[in-house]
């Protein structure tokens, strides 16, 4: 059994190293495929997919600019000396290369739980401090157990579908087709029973699965030693030979003061909304915390320089992502778009018993072109929920399951490992054959849970 897994994720890695091309080419040819199937199923004019493709283009600019952030602030406050050495102590502790995937994966699915960009970035700075720490481990495993973390947030407390049914409104019985009206509360959704059945299987088992796949002898990959380079420092200089201009650079005063600043609305926001995390708030935190802990604003301005240099896969890649979506969503001249065709094929093969799963799937296949839990919920709500309303399904399971399906092929999805890979300075191919192993264990684990629970 053991030899059969080696060689499953053996033949994994080797598949994906040699045909998965760059991000930036992967998201190109999903592109061309759109467009040409887009013509055939919706019978839009190429001049339409055209349009359609531009009039998508730039509509991820604010969220490319949250992703860009989110990688830059959680990267200069893991820079910072003080959140260094907690951080260095805490990666401290696994031992052995084993124990160095489990603690990774298990830390990056509870903190993805909580909250996604969280999770995403924590995952990736914690991951590179333990393969600075933990002999021969192989560090694109290591990156991956963190970025398979993602694989949950969908199903967690920052998933943006079970979100929206709590929040309820006239925009979700508008977004569902009519098939919810009252707003579902957080206890059958996030936490279910089912829902909890499947996280609780993932966390008690995919860590151990990703550890089985560790390489062996001169297969193992460890960090490249170029990343545990420090940067130089410049030597400081001396206070009484500092210009006016270079006093304020190096003003602890104006970093505590301007952090102050920052940390009040931070205690406000929590006081009035409780542990409830946003990608602007996760952005503002991190970066208040790294302005007080750097300790001048010259430190700061040093530290975003070297952490912006990671930013181009988002700013090239995400606005042809939007592209892609924008076709996916258009509807042609008889009222069919490209994703509503999908989720109907998925939707007339099945039957009460099968619809969760096969709502799961038809998610899993529109994520690839619409990798937004946003937007696939304005897609695939009011197709799937009338329908499993039809059924005689529960309105939670079917939102729940299209959450499962946008999470689960993020996998083999570059598009969200684009802020990981940055943090990591490793490309797609480096991680993709250990996450299309756990692509392929979490589909059974949740197509059984949806099937069975």
């Amino acid at each position: 059994m053991k030899k059969l897994f080696d060689k499953l994720t053996q033949g994994s890695v080797k598949l994906v190293e040699k045909y998965l091309p760059d991000p930036f080419i992967f998201a190109i040819i999903l592109t061309f495929i759109v467009v040409v199937v887009s013509m055939i199923v919706t019978k839009t004019t190429p001049i339409g997919v055209v349009e359609a493709w531009y009039g998508g283009f730039w509509n991820l600019l604010a969220f490319s600019m949250q992703m860009t952030l989110v990688l830059v602030t959680g990267t200069i406050l893991a820079t910072a000396p003080a959140f260094k050495k907690l951080l260095g102590k805490v990666a401290s502790l696994p031992k052995n290369p084993f124990q160095a995937i489990v603690v990774v994966n298990v830390v990056a699915l509870l903190a993805c739980f909580v909250n996604w960009g969280f999770g995403l970035v924590i995952g990736a700075i914690f991951a590179k401090e333990v393969a600075k720490k933990v002999k021969n481990v192989d560090y694109p495993l290591l990156i991956a157990a963190a970025y398979s973390g993602f694989l949950v947030w969908h199903a967690g407390m920052s998933g943006s579908i079970p979100l929206k049914l709590a929040t309820g409104g006239a925009s979700l019985e508008t977004a569902t087709g009519g098939a919810i009206i009252d707003p579902i509360t957080t206890n059958l959704t996030i936490f279910s029973t089912f829902n909890l059945l499947i996280f609780g299987i993932i966390v008690l088992t995919l860590p151990f699965v990703l550890s089985l796949m560790h390489p062996k002898g001169k297969a193992v990959k460890t960090i490249d030693p170029e990343l545990l380079v420090e940067e130089v420092i410049p030597t400081p200089i001396a206070k009484e030979d500092m210009t006016p201009a270079e006093r304020l650079e190096n003003s602890k005063v104006i970093n505590y003061i301007l952090a102050a600043l920052g940390f009040v609305f931070i205690i406000k926001y929590f006081m009035d909304n409780g542990f409830s995390l946003n990608l602007n708030i996760v952005n503002f935190v991190f970066l208040f915390a790294a302005i007080a802990l750097h300790g001048t604003p010259i430190r700061v301005v040093r530290a975003v320089n070297s952490a912006a240099k990671s930013v181009g896969g988002i700013i090239l890649q995400f606005p042809f992502y939007a592209g892609i979506m924008g076709i996916m969503v258009a509807k042609g001249p008889e009222g069919v778009s490209l994703a509503g065709a999908i989720s109907d094929m998925f939707v007339t093969i099945s039957n009460e018993h099968t619809f969760p799963l096969f709502t799961f799937l038809s998610a899993g296949i529109v994520n690839f072109f619409v990798p937004s839990g946003g937007g696939q919920w304005a897609v695939q709500a009011p197709i799937m929920m009338p329908a499993g309303a039809e059924l005689g399904v529960d309105a939670a399971k079917t939102a729940m399951s299209i959450a499962w399906g946008d999470a689960w092929t993020n996998m083999i999805q570059p598009f969200w490992a684009l802020p990981v890979l940055g943090i990591a300075k490793l490309g797609a191919k480096n991680i993709m054959g250990y996450c299309l192993v756990v692509l392929l264990y979490s589909g059974i684990i949740i197509s059984l849970g949806l099937l069975l629970f």
